[in-house]
């Protein structure tokens, strides 16, 4: 291979000028804004918090809505930016919404349970929402882990939701389509558990990056055309911003949650226990939307589809949304189709 020198240097001098472009563009932005769309607090318990989201005008829909995001990340990409924001969407078609903050655990809350999070944390959320609202049933949307932990929910308290809908959510974990599915299986989550206590965001974040390693170098590579355009760096910052804030995980719920879920499959075989109590799926017979991703990476297909026919739902929808597992949150396609899609399904069930 010849090098040309006068090739080199001009885009050597193009990258540099580009840099500095982007340093002032950098320097001009005071603050990045995430989570925008006004909500008001309306219940605690210890560190869980709900919001509710407030409307300038009646919602259409008088069923209301509780929203529940993974604990591995936080809700706020939910609602992101203004342009791409699922709630602020939501919101638009009607819906009244509230959603789950599953806060920040410390040391302290290394032996929070899956059972204090279903069977405490979400089922107090859902009483106060169905009490505040005097209805006896609500809409209960959910998110990844969150769409399994609703599920199991649904299953144990099928009296008190309308609906579920699960976005990108896993069921089946017997799958090895995926490394998040190998890698759980082979980890050694007591010692991890016993000597951490609290597992760190920073390191499952870790693993997740090692599943595709490219995607750290190609994203700085892909916003170098960007750097001149504030609006465009913003959007880069917020999503960098939301995949920095990574709360710890609490070790017991951590430790079920791989081996009964992730090691021994127990959900989709009827095994799981919670609270002394078998969860079996027949009794989820609320009406269900599952919106799966056609080209998730990180939750296979099969994993999320499995649930179907396992469920006691006469009622039971499929969506199948052509993107990835993120964009089902913050994809243009899902402002413009899916939002207004699930806003109409949940609305044709109240």
């Amino acid at each position: 291979m010849t090098w040309n020198p006068t090739i080199l240097m001009e885009e050597m001098n193009s990258t540099i000028e580009k840099l500095a472009k982007g340093y002032e563009t950098l320097q001009s932005i005071e603050e990045v804004d995430v989570a925008t769309t006004p909500k008001e607090l309306v219940w605690q318990r210890d560190k869980v918090k709900m919001y509710h989201y407030k409307r300038a005008t009646p919602a259409t829909c008088k069923i209301p809505v509780l929203v529940s995001f993974a604990m591995l990340n936080r809700q706020d990409v939910l609602d992101l930016q203004q342009d791409r924001s699922l709630m602020k969407k939501l919101l638009e078609q009607g819906l009244d919404i509230y959603i789950m903050d599953w806060g920040y655990p410390t040391k302290s809350d290394r032996y929070i349970t899956m059972e204090d999070y279903i069977d405490g944390y979400m089922n107090d959320a859902v009483d106060f929402v169905r009490k505040s609202n005097k209805v006896k049933k609500i809409h209960k949307m959910a998110i990844c882990q969150a769409g399994t932990f609703s599920m199991i929910y649904a299953s144990l308290y099928p009296e008190k939701l309308q609906t579920l809908t699960t976005y990108v959510a896993p069921f089946d974990f017997e799958t090895n389509k995926c490394m998040l599915f190998k890698w759980t299986k082979y980890i050694d989550i007591d010692t991890m558990v016993d000597t951490l206590g609290v597992i760190p965001g920073e390191m499952i974040d870790q693993a997740f990056g090692l599943m595709k390693p490219s995607m750290n170098i190609s994203k700085y590579l892909g916003v170098m055309g960007s750097l001149e355009d504030k609006d465009k760096m913003l959007n880069f910052l917020r999503m960098e911003h939301w995949k920095a804030d990574l709360p710890a995980i609490t070790g017991e719920m951590y430790r079920k949650y791989i081996k009964d879920l992730f090691r021994d499959n127990k959900l989709i075989k009827g095994e799981l226990e919670l609270g002394g109590r078998i969860v079996n799926l027949k009794n989820m017979t609320v009406p269900y939307l599952n919106v799966y991703a056609t080209e998730d990476t990180i939750i296979p297909n099969e994993s999320s589809l499995a649930v179907m026919s396992k469920i006691g739902s006469k009622d039971k929808t499929e969506y199948a949304f052509p993107g990835g597992h993120i964009g089902v949150f913050v994809g243009a396609k899902s402002q413009k189709e899916l939002a207004p899609a699930v806003a109409k399904w949940v609305i044709q069930r109240s």
